[in-house]
């Protein structure tokens, strides 16, 4: 819901040149803020991308393992340098794709670690090339083969520039070093991918389950809506199942119940939705938690669990809503 949405920006962290501000009050905490940081680096020169030199791998040197690098020596590479440790044989990531990636950051001379994903176990999610994360990666990500471990050498011109970022403890002239596994790719057009479910109930919508990366159509039947949340799958994956402490990357289609009007699509917007459960509605978070990722979700969500009495633009007061959800990834 693009208004007050149930997507929300990309979240702040090391990387990010956008940060989310605080959820408004009340019922919807779903609000999306993207404001610059004070320390967004300045824009990065657009020059050849060179092969070193780049610090050594000294343990964790399988892909989806934490690596271990040791401190770089001599004077790092003003230029952005990218050495493919691992080549994979996946699709070759491009401009706009949600890259989801694990990657571990450290400071060239002295081979402080200061971020990775390994320990947290949770994958990072960004759009590439679209000026969201720092230069170096907007620029020496493009066209890899997922399923690739690369590594990084990022001068502060491709990376923060002369102001750094303080906070995390990077100075103005420091070259960042970073271990990155490229694990998927998605975009706009990115599809649910699992095994069809016949919808029998006569009282429930039905999705359709295209997989061409089109909207999928969502047909209301003309009765009253449910008193309870729905959830059931259209198309079931594979995956992992979705926790509720969990962030998912989706797309997504939402209606009315009374007469079937769209109020909100990730598809026409052109652009996939990033969300923690923990930050959407009610619904939401109730009707996705234990589904499996790679399925298609229908999901009715009443006002009780929804906006409740609270109208929102396009969305009268007490409406029950109806959503078709693909489930891309967690993150």
């Amino acid at each position: 819901m693009r208004r007050r949405s149930v997507l929300l920006a990309v979240p702040a962290g090391l990387l990010t040149l956008a940060g989310c501000g605080d959820d408004e009050s009340g019922s919807d905490k779903t609000k999306p803020s993207q404001e610059p940081t004070s320390q967004s680096p300045s824009p990065a020169p657009s020059g050849k991308i060179v092969s070193g030199p780049v610090p050594a791998i000294t343990a964790g040197k399988k892909f989806g393992e934490k690596p271990k690098v040791a401190k770089g020596t001599g004077k790092p590479s003003q230029s952005l340098a990218v050495k493919t440790i691992r080549q994979g044989d996946g699709k070759k990531t491009a401009k706009g794709d949600w890259l989801q990636i694990n990657y571990l950051a450290q400071i060239w001379d002295t081979g402080k670690v200061i971020d990775n994903t390994f320990d947290k176990k949770k994958t990072a999610a960004f759009p590439v090339g679209k000026g969201q994360v720092l230069p170096g990666w907007d620029q020496g990500l493009l066209g890899r083969n997922l399923g690739s471990r690369l590594e990084l050498a990022v001068p502060p011109a491709y990376a923060y520039g002369k102001q750094g970022q303080p906070q995390a403890g990077i100075k103005g002239t420091d070259t960042l070093v970073f271990v990155i596994d490229l694990v998927g790719a998605y975009n706009a057009k990115s599809s649910a991918k699992g095994s069809k479910v016949d919808q029998t109930d006569a009282d429930l919508p039905k999705v359709s389950t295209n997989t061409d990366g089109k909207a999928p159509s969502i047909t209301v039947p003309k009765k009253s809506a449910p008193k309870k949340l729905v959830s059931e799958y259209v198309i079931e994956g594979d995956g992992k199942e979705v926790k509720k402490t969990d962030a998912l990357l989706v797309n997504y289609k939402g209606v009315l119940w009374d007469g079937g009007k769209e109020f909100d699509s990730s598809y026409k917007r052109g652009e996939l939705a990033q969300f923690s459960l923990q930050q959407v509605v009610k619904g939401w978070s109730q009707g996705l938690t234990g589904k499996k990722v790679g399925s298609r979700v229908l999901v009715v969500v009443p006002p009780d669990l929804g906006y409740g009495k609270a109208a929102q633009k396009g969305i009268p007061a007490n409406s029950t809503l109806v959503f078709s959800v693909d489930i891309l990834a967690v993150l």
